[in-house]
């Protein structure tokens, strides 16, 4: 992996953290209720803002383990195997504080983007959950980061 791969990666990974906190910050201004998101078919605005943390979510998420993790690892030497062994790796050297919470983070993106039409009190709920779980994937992105 070229050392201008993992620079371009980290410059990436920084401007989506950037975009997630924008959109997370102008989502939840308010909680994010079963009413809410039955809102979402009249509120172009809203729902618009949803796509986007959604999408801006599991886009980072994406590009922290799919993507940095891999390239920061082959930088370090490290053997790259399939997602969850590069997990652990990562729990390994603190630059993730849980496989366990990051597995739960990942279930619960799929859960938006299934739910999205199901049950607005499901979808509501796991908007919120992800919305709490933000701090989290911006937490590791800024270590891998920094450890790149």
């Amino acid at each position: 992996m070229s050392d201008e791969r993992l620079a371009f990666l980290r410059d990436i990974v920084a401007l989506e953290v950037e975009h997630l906190q924008q959109t997370d910050q102008r989502l939840f201004q308010e909680p994010m209720d079963a009413d809410r998101v039955r809102r979402l078919r009249y509120d172009i605005d809203l729902a618009e803002r949803v796509d986007a943390f959604v999408a801006r979510f599991g886009r980072l998420q994406d590009t922290v383990a799919d993507k940095l993790l891999p390239a920061l690892l082959q930088a370090k030497a490290e053997s790259v195997g399939p997602a969850l062994d590069n997990l652990n790796k990562a729990e390994r050297f603190g630059w993730l504080a849980s496989v366990d919470e990051w597995l739960v983070v990942r279930k619960l993106r799929n859960r938006m983007i299934h739910e999205y039409v199901k049950d607005p009190a499901e979808l509501a709920q796991a908007l919120q959950a992800a919305h709490d779980f933000v701090p989290l994937l911006v937490h590791t992105a800024q270590r891998m980061r920094q450890a790149a």
